[in-house]
């Protein structure tokens, strides 16, 4: 039998493994596709905890800030995926929360 804790876990990896490259999404996101919403430090912990290879990077905090326990390589992995990173924090991404879905005046 499945315990509840164990459950929001595999609805959270889910979510994670979802994640394609130049995704950025936040850990509130990530808790309200898997069907927690509000619990967006469960998230954190679980990026934290789990023994299962995830795609940690592509999650920062609402404002798009890098938190996890590495910056540096977070902004490094992000980059690499086309994200632009600067000062610590998501500028715009490919696609997901950050991506720019209008057209930007031209020059």
């Amino acid at each position: 039998m499945t315990t509840p804790s164990a459950e929001r876990e595999r609805h959270i990896i889910d979510v994670l493994m979802a994640l394609r490259d130049g995704e950025v999404t936040t850990y509130g996101d990530v808790a309200e596709v898997a069907g927690h919403p509000g619990r967006a430090r469960l998230v954190g912990r679980i990026l934290a905890t789990t023994a299962v290879e995830v795609p940690w990077w592509r999650v920062v905090n609402a404002s798009g800030r890098l938190v996890a326990g590495d910056p540096v390589l977070q902004a490094q992995l992000l980059r690499e995926e086309g994200v632009e990173v600067t000062d610590g924090r998501v500028r715009t991404a490919p696609t997901g929360r950050f991506s720019r879905t209008t057209p930007r005046p031209g020059p």
